[in-house]
């Protein structure tokens, strides 16, 4: 059994542990407010841009979309896949190793030097280098800091290739926040650009507004069929229209993926913290029982010798 000293000193390591894990998750907490109000902040733009984009895009050819639409056999795919600069929020960055590995082993015929890797975030970037993946620079600083500069240039760069042929398809992974104790990581189709998909996004994007209690249920009736008048062109449009929707897509899944970071690391913390509390309860019992059992063990000396 262990002395006296020993388990005093094990309760003040796991008390001095406890403080640094309630630090941090309250740290935590506070980022993932702030990561909350953007994501919250831009949801009405996001919105009305994607609404734009379908009910116009049901008026037209789509065709018209080209070259961001067009389908090609597929000899060199990129991925743009976010992770965290930082640990310690549970298996936030393994899953998204994981899936990363998956989304790749489904080109079996493409070496592994025709996969491109775009990481935003340190650990997927040391995980990706480690692996062996082609990698196309590094972007820790956005993944610590979003912003929308950034994200266009990475957006910029991607679709510059897609068009210009370097790359045939791309995908991204990312965690999507739906609330502070559920992240959902996802794989989705970059480019190219599937025009009516857009539109199913745009219904999942709604149905989950609505269970949030964001927007109000509306009614099953079809949206009316607009006949737009477009000046310039309808291409023009679309030409400037699509890009600016695939940045926002790059933006949005950077918030959605810092959100989800901080709401992993909470989570983590808060465990790590209730397990500490645990811990401390279990020790201070076997604490007590020792001392107990010592001054027990003093009496029953002292009480044996007076007896003699």
């Amino acid at each position: 059994m262990a002395s006296l000293k020993e388990v005093k000193n094990r309760i003040n390591s796991v008390k001095n542990t406890r403080k640094i894990t309630s630090a941090m998750k309250m740290v935590a907490s506070a980022k993932l407010h702030k990561a909350q109000a953007a994501i919250e902040n831009m949801l009405s733009y996001r919105k009305m841009m994607n609404r734009m984009l379908t009910r116009f895009l049901s008026t037209i050819d789509a065709s018209l979309g080209a070259p961001f639409t067009v389908e090609r056999e597929v000899k060199r795919v990129g991925i743009i896949v976010y992770s965290s600069n930082s640990s310690l929020c549970g298996a936030f960055n393994a899953n998204v190793i994981k899936r990363l590995v998956e989304v790749a082993g489904r080109y079996k015929t493409i070496k592994k030097e025709d996969i491109w890797v775009y990481p935003v975030g340190k650990k997927v970037e040391e995980a990706a280098r480690k692996l062996g993946f082609n990698l196309q620079g590094t972007f820790q600083e956005m993944a610590g800091k979003p912003s929308y500069e950034e994200a266009a240039k990475l957006a910029e760069t991607v679709i510059g290739q897609f068009v210009a042929g370097e790359l045939d398809k791309v995908e991204i992974i990312f965690h999507h926040y739906r609330s502070a104790g559920v992240q959902e990581l996802r794989d989705n189709a970059y480019l190219p650009v599937n025009l009516r998909q857009i539109e199913k996004e745009v219904a999942l994007e709604e149905e989950a507004l609505e269970e949030a209690g964001k927007t109000e249920r509306k009614s099953n009736k079809e949206p009316a069929r607009i006949d737009y008048i477009v000046e310039p062109s309808v291409e023009k449009l679309i030409s400037a229209l699509l890009p600016t929707v695939l940045k926002l897509k790059i933006f949005t899944a950077l918030l959605d993926s810092g959100a989800s970071e901080h709401a992993a690391r909470m989570m983590a913390m808060q465990a790590a913290t209730d397990n500490a509390n645990e811990l401390i309860q279990d020790l201070t019992k076997q604490y007590n029982k020792t001392r107990q059992q010592a001054i027990t063990n003093e009496l029953l000396d002292i009480i044996g010798g007076s007896i003699k």
